[in-house]
């Protein structure tokens, strides 16, 4: 018999860049997936998620879910978006939303980090956040669209995490720690 005061099944998804990226963590155990797929997300997604709930040896079914809000792709982050809406309307559960950038920590990071994702023509789509645990703890400088070098002397000397697959796990933690169910989306 399940404990009741366990934490529920938690799935978190990403498409906003070209990387799939999930991550399903339940009582006692997590497991993660991510590929780079290109713009084959709405292709893949479906049934990469059944397979990562049959991986982990779970019943298809989340107590909530976090979804990444991009920046991103105009069809990237709507793909991610429309699949956690349906799945939460279709489960009964809140869908949280949280910056596709705080899944660029990384799970190991500690401390101020830069990450920032290519928004074109000399521009980068960035933020500093002060991480704790693997999760950030603290926005130093919030998420928005700025120059290379600008964004740049922002970060200073600090880890950059540029382009990089975002990481489920650290994308999960953050939704349960801080995400919301009010959340909108962002594109590059």
């Amino acid at each position: 018999m399940p404990d009741p005061a366990a934490p529920p099944v938690t799935l978190a998804l990403d498409t906003a860049t070209p990387f799939l990226t999930l991550a399903v963590t339940w009582p006692g155990g997590e497991r993660t997936f991510s590929e780079e797929v290109g713009r084959a997300h709405a292709e893949r997604l479906a049934d990469a998620v059944a397979s990562l709930f049959a991986e982990a040896g779970v019943p298809f079914r989340a107590g909530r879910i976090v979804v990444g809000t991009g920046p991103g792709s105009y069809t990237g982050v709507r793909v991610g978006a429309s699949y956690a809406l349906g799945l939460g309307r279709a489960w009964g559960v809140p869908v949280l939303g949280v910056s596709t950038l705080e899944g660029l920590v990384g799970g190991a990071a500690e401390g101020r980090v830069a990450v920032s994702l290519d928004a074109r023509r000399g521009q980068v789509y960035g933020a500093v956040y002060e991480v704790r645990g693997g999760v950030v703890a603290e926005v130093v400088h919030a998420p928005a669209k700025r120059p290379l070098e600008e964004f740049g002397a922002l970060a200073g000397g600090l880890p950059h995490h540029r382009d990089v697959s975002p990481d489920g796990l650290a994308l999960l933690r953050a939704g349960v720690k801080h995400g919301r169910e009010a959340w909108e989306l962002a594109y590059l």
